[in-house]
């Protein structure tokens, strides 16, 4: 559990790029991981054996390993496509990531069950992060013994509704009552201001991707906004 007390109270970072994005290339998502880093990320959060290993080999800090597809289907908000799989989950802990996290929403997996997923983590002395998009779902997933329950799904899921504006800082309050876990807050952060909020609010730590990661989802944001 020292990983968890290493990431209690910081910023983790979403390093992840798609493979048809400029940024995908080794090199290049190896200088992001470094750059983050360097600017003071307590953890890295990186899609795929290959970033997980480079991860592992560069940085000692916490890396949070999950896999996506190449390309999400038009149908994404109904399907699991984070570590949807033992298969996916097998790779991960292969590469190395401290934790592995997976969809720990109310839908179907691919071949496995929840519970399947997490004792494979555990078996092989891993910590497991359930990706939730409801309460629900978050406390089905602690029960079952993930040890993190993270909102990254909040928003994205037929099951959750249209995306807040901002954080679910909703979702984030009502499973720090409710799961005996560290509640991990993901999804819409852009500004300092909402990471110092979800600490107020008791989230264990909080992951940032798009904000600081995407840099043609940032440039859209402030081409639009004019």
């Amino acid at each position: 559990m020292e990983i968890l007390e290493n990431l209690k109270g910081k910023v983790v970072v979403s390093s992840q790029a798609m493979p048809d994005e400029p940024l995908y290339k080794e090199d290049c998502m190896l200088a992001m991981m470094q750059s983050v880093v360097n600017g003071g990320a307590a953890g890295l959060r990186v899609a795929g054996a290959r970033d997980v290993r480079n991860a592992k080999k560069n940085f000692d800090i916490p890396v949070i390993g999950l896999t996506k597809p190449d390309r999400l289907p038009e149908n994404w908000r109904e399907i699991v496509y984070i570590t949807p799989g033992l298969k996916e989950v097998r790779e991960l802990i292969e590469a190395g990531a401290d934790i592995i996290a997976f969809d720990g929403t109310s839908r179907p997996h691919d071949g496995c069950t929840t519970e399947e997923i997490i004792n494979t983590i555990h078996n092989a002395g891993r910590l497991a992060m359930a990706d939730i998009s409801t309460v629900e779902e978050g406390i089905n997933c602690a029960g079952l013994g993930a040890d993190i329950i993270s909102t990254t799904l909040a928003g994205y899921t037929l099951e959750s509704g249209a995306p807040t504006e901002g954080p679910d800082y909703e979702l984030l309050e009502k499973l720090v009552k409710t799961v005996n876990r560290p509640v991990i807050l993901e999804g819409r952060i852009w500004e300092p201001a909402e990471v110092k909020k979800a600490f107020t609010l008791g989230a264990h730590s909080v992951v940032i991707g798009s904000a600081i990661t995407r840099p043609q989802l940032i440039t859209k944001r402030f081409v639009e906004g004019v």
